[in-house]
């Protein structure tokens, strides 16, 4: 009978781990950090998007990246401004998701020596080499700033980070957003966690 390798073993359990991974993730930890004044006993009112150069070169992402904000906004408050009419703040919205690989050979205890088959000088056995792989991170981000339209005047911003096996796609940049402006108009401790669940699927 022929046994499955180390290999074979490692990738099966790290193909599992991942789908169990994915299917249990109801919620989204985020730790955010928000600044600024906003004025006592200012209701939130109308906004309007506003875009950065760089980002009206890009109109289909940064459609994209409103659209997921745009949720996050009307639990705080807000309301688009009505076509024609002057909006009471300006919102600008920005994500990164930078991907980061740590390799476990970058670990000293794989080139100490006497490790599996591993020795000082020598090749690893292929059975090892193929078990374990370098993992990909993401360092996600989203932030959005508030200014006061007719001044200009920045009044409110607040950012969300988390990490995670992927880059990401609306619905978890949606979930960002809103821990961003979960606390609105407060500030507190920076940066501080914060939970949202995700909307289930039947």
């Amino acid at each position: 009978m022929n046994l499955p390798s180390f290999a074979t073993l490692g990738t099966l359990g790290l193909a599992a781990l991942l789908l169990s991974g994915c299917a249990a993730l109801t919620s989204v930890n985020s730790e955010v950090s928000s600044f600024g004044e906003w004025p006592a006993g200012r209701s939130p009112g109308t906004y309007a998007f506003e875009r950065l150069p760089s980002q009206q070169a890009l109109a289909a992402e940064s459609a994209a990246l409103e659209a997921a904000a745009a949720p996050a906004l009307a639990k705080a408050g807000f309301k688009p401004v009505a076509a024609g009419q002057e909006p009471e703040v300006l919102v600008q919205v920005g994500a990164r998701a930078q991907r980061t690989e740590d390799s476990r050979w970058d670990e000293r205890l794989w080139w100490s020596g006497g490790f599996g088959y591993w020795r000082r000088g020598h090749v690893l056995s292929p059975r090892w080499s193929l078990a374990y792989t370098d993992t990909i991170r993401y360092d996600r981000e989203v932030a959005l700033l508030i200014r006061d339209r007719a001044t200009g005047k920045p009044l409110y911003e607040t950012r969300a980070t988390n990490e995670g096996a992927y880059r990401g796609d609306p619905s978890l940049q949606a979930a960002m957003f809103e821990a961003a402006l979960l606390d609105f108009p407060k500030l507190g401790l920076n940066p501080r966690r914060v939970t949202v669940a995700l909307p289930t699927t039947k």
